[in-house]
């Protein structure tokens, strides 16, 4: 079967940097210290990169190819429903959910740390605290989904997808 180049190297290098550095925020490095607010930056650098290549970018990593109708969104569902395998170039719709929804947690992240670190309004204030963890335990859920959803669709598809985004490569349609 052919393959194609689905996702470039800059999509395959963000998607795994993001990856290292937020699994090192959450579990590794302390909170409020210089390690954790450095791959806090960077993370942010990297969002910010990774929205203008949605833009300047062609195929997969387009935010045309990426943003789901609600068509696609209630035929992939209903795919699901009914076990059967749903294949895409590229993000499912309901992956694409949850793809935008982990980069909205990464910029709120961002945001409450600048927050809590950088402006004396929000310095050592709880609720700022609380709503920085809580966004960070809801992009850990969310990763956790994207995972298992990896892997359930490579198991459907008879397709290792993890390995796509390491190549870049993926059967043709």
């Amino acid at each position: 079967m052919p393959v194609i180049q689905l996702w470039d190297p800059f999509v395959r290098i963000f998607h795994w940097t993001i990856a290292v550095v937020f699994l090192a925020n959450y579990f590794i490095n302390d909170k409020g210290e210089a390690a954790h607010i450095a791959l806090g930056y960077l993370a942010m650098a990297l969002l910010v990169m990774r929205v203008i290549w949605g833009f300047m970018s062609t195929g997969a990593a387009r935010w045309s190819a990426v943003v789901p109708t609600r068509v696609a969104v209630r035929k992939h569902l209903q795919a699901l429903v009914r076990g059967n395998p749903y294949r895409r170039l590229g993000h499912t719709p309901l992956g694409s959910i949850v793809m935008m929804t982990m980069m909205a947690c990464l910029a709120g992240l961002g945001v409450t740390g600048v927050m809590m670190t950088r402006t004396d309004t929000f310095w050592g204030v709880e609720w700022m605290k609380d709503l920085h963890w809580l966004v960070a335990t809801l992009l850990l859920c969310l990763v956790c989904l994207h995972v298992l959803a990896a892997v359930y669709e490579s198991w459907k598809l008879r397709e290792n997808l993890p390995w796509s985004m390491i190549t870049g490569r993926r059967r043709a349609k």
